[in-house]
């Protein structure tokens, strides 16, 4: 019995639980059917926003990079040592400053020298002037004095004629005299070698009796004296043939040495007979052109022309020795190199002491009174970008500052491996704020649509029929209208056809809104009169 009374007591009381839990739970269903009833019935709650005008400005932005729109080699025309250069990389330069100076030290001897030409061609033309008058009795003179000079060479010419013979006749001489030397040489030749035979034979005379003596001296026949007589006699044999040869080489040496002096008396006869003809062949010259001379001399007895036009040609020369000095002295002014531009410093290349040459680069320059903006830009952009206009740009270097430039330069060919346009933007840099290699962040407008009906972009709904927005009039009713899109940016959309300024649309509601319904206005979005924006963002770098 007590077993199941404690079964039943347990049982009891969940049952008593569950039942009170389902009628909770049902309460709560009918709590929340009664809710779910009054939303149904009750008015949406809907945020809008007023239709307004404004201008729609769509800019497209990147990075690009500061470069000096000039960008010099500053080097010598003239060569020479360095004798002052003081600037560095990074100072600040004004256009006109001396920045080399050469050694001058060369090219002022070439000044002095120009001016010493231009006095002396200015003393022969006054020189000329002076004698203008007595033009007459100098040219008689002259005629005299050419009449004379063709007598004397005619005189020269007859004694060249007169003394070549002589001369040829002498060296003849000394040939003949050579090949006698020659001949009694080859006879003297001819004795020594008979010479050699006769000591040859004595030689051989005496061997053949030195051995006989020797073999009877041996039978004990004579006595030893007689055998060294022989022997002596053979050695003098010996000798005698020795020296008979030797006068065979002689009269050979002498043979030789005489027919080198033949050779040369031949050689020397040949350049005498040269030598007649040279010096026949310039009497002869001397003589046409002392003649030519006197023809000259007497064709000035009409000289005043020619004199004048002498008097001409000394004046060319005064204004050609002037010009000179004028060039020399350029010269020497190019010894001082100055700046051509205001700027900077970019590189030092050479330094004092150094010999620089004409065209070799000394000193690099950049302006930077202006600094460009390099950038690229993709071809739908290209289009509507031109020379002028503006272009915001800041640099990661100063970031409280902005920068307004102009666009330049517009290359109107692609790079082929980003397919972008390069376009460059001036900046002024009188302050010398900004340098070259500095990266830059830019933007420019690239279109603007001005006094455009925009609406915020979460008011326009996309679907089967098109776009449309939904519309609230004064009596808190919803329209929905189909409408026409224009330009758009992150924030609004402008809407060429179907709503107004003024008007005021959906931009949220908590249920969807039906057209032709009630709705109550939850929030009111004020319409902002500024200028709308769209940017692109732009990955083109400044090449």
């Amino acid at each position: 019995m007590k077993r199941w009374l404690f079964v039943l007591i347990p049982a009891l009381i969940l049952g008593t639980l569950i039942a009170v839990r389902v009628r909770e739970k049902k309460a709560e269903a009918a709590a929340q059917s009664q809710v779910r009833e009054a939303r149904m019935k009750a008015v949406p709650v809907v945020s809008v926003a007023t239709v307004i005008n404004q201008d729609i400005v769509e800019t497209y932005g990147g990075v690009g990079t500061a470069e000096a729109p000039y960008n010099i080699r500053i080097s010598a025309k003239t060569t020479g040592r360095i004798e002052y250069l003081e600037a560095r990389e990074g100072d600040k330069i004004k256009a006109g400053q001396v920045l080399v100076r050469l050694d001058p030290t060369e090219i002022e001897g070439q000044v002095q020298q120009a001016r010493a030409a231009v006095a002396e061609a200015r003393s022969r033309l006054a020189q000329a002037m002076l004698t203008q008058g007595p033009t007459n009795t100098s040219i008689q003179t002259n005629i005299r004095q050419q009449v004379a000079a063709v007598d004397v060479a005619k005189s020269d010419l007859n004694l060249v004629l007169t003394n070549s013979e002589s001369k040829k006749a002498n060296q003849h001489t000394f040939i003949t005299d050579a090949e006698g030397r020659v001949r009694n040489a080859e006879a003297a030749i001819g004795n020594a070698e008979a010479s050699v035979k006769s000591a040859a034979a004595n030689l051989d005379n005496a061997k053949a009796k030195f051995n006989r003596i020797n073999g009877l001296y041996k039978e004990g026949f004579i006595a030893a004296q007689d055998v060294d007589d022989e022997r002596t006699q053979v050695s003098v044999m010996q000798g005698a043939l020795d020296v008979a040869g030797g006068q065979v080489i002689s009269a050979k040496a002498i043979r030789d040495s005489m027919l080198a002096q033949k050779e040369a008396s031949e050689k020397q006869y040949t350049i005498g007979v040269n030598g007649v003809k040279a010096d026949t062949a310039a009497a002869q010259a001397r003589v046409r052109q002392s003649q030519a001379a006197l023809d000259y001399a007497k064709s000035n007895t009409a000289q005043k022309p020619a004199y004048e036009e002498n008097i001409a040609a000394l004046r060319s020369s005064v204004t050609a020795a002037e010009a000179s000095v004028r060039s020399a002295e350029a010269r020497r002014s190019d010894t001082i190199l100055t700046a051509p531009i205001a700027g900077s410093v970019a590189a030092r290349l050479m330094d004092p002491g150094a010999t620089a040459t004409s065209g070799q680069p000394i000193l690099s320059l950049v302006a930077t009174n202006h600094i460009w903006i390099t950038f690229g830009v993709p071809e739908e952009v290209n289009r509507r970008v031109a020379v002028g206009m503006p272009v915001t740009v800041t640099f990661d270097a100063l970031p409280d500052r902005q920068f307004i430039a102009k666009v330049v330069q517009q290359n109107p060919s692609a790079d082929p491996t980003n397919r972008q346009f390069q376009v460059r933007a001036a900046i002024d840099n009188s302050q010398n704020i900004l340098n070259p290699g500095m990266f830059a962040r830019f933007k420019l407008v690239t279109a603007r649509t001005p006094n455009a009906i925009v609406a915020p972009l979460e008011a326009v709904q996309k679907g089967a029929q098109g776009n449309t927005v939904v519309v609230v009039d004064e009596n808190n009713k919803a329209h929905r209208r189909p409408v026409t899109l224009g330009p758009a940016n992150a924030d609004v959309v402008s809407i060429t056809s179907g709503i107004q300024p003024g008007e005021k649309v959906v931009i949220l509601s908590a249920a969807p809104v039906k057209d032709e319904t009630a709705v109550r206005i939850g929030v009111e979005k004020a319409g902002d009169r500024g200028v709308a924006g769209r940017t692109q963002n732009g990955a083109g770098a400044g090449n």
